[in-house]
């Protein structure tokens, strides 16, 4: 195990590639606090949540977030219609600056020096 590095606050989805991240940093010397955001996503919160600390998360956040993601994301671009590639309408790509946001207000919070996402690539 390495040295304590301080913490970071990982955007946590309880899949994959977020679950591989968590250890990942845990192994490399971070307190991890993991952060989910319900956006409207089909997900069950509570077994994400064993998950991450089954995991060695030391604190999980989930927060709903639906409301503000509809009304300064969603609506904001489908008064602009903003399109991907002229075809349709943005929907995980605005989620981003949302959940962002909150992982700053968490680590804030949390007095965290770091934050992270453990997405694909």
């Amino acid at each position: 195990m390495a040295q304590p590095k301080g913490t970071v606050v990982l955007a946590y989805s309880g899949g994959l590639d977020t679950s591989c991240i968590l250890v990942w940093l845990k192994e490399q010397g971070y307190g991890v606090i993991a952060y989910l955001a319900n956006i409207g996503q089909k997900e069950d919160f509570e077994a994400a949540r064993k998950k991450a600390l089954a995991l060695g998360a030391k604190k999980v956040y989930i927060e709903d977030i639906r409301q503000e993601f509809v009304e300064e994301f969603i609506w904001p671009a489908v008064q602009a219609n903003a399109l991907y590639e002229d075809r349709y309408l943005l929907g995980t790509a605005l989620a981003r600056p949302c959940i962002a946001r909150k992982l700053v207000e968490i680590a804030q919070k949390e007095g965290a020096q770091y934050v992270s996402h453990g997405a694909t690539g």
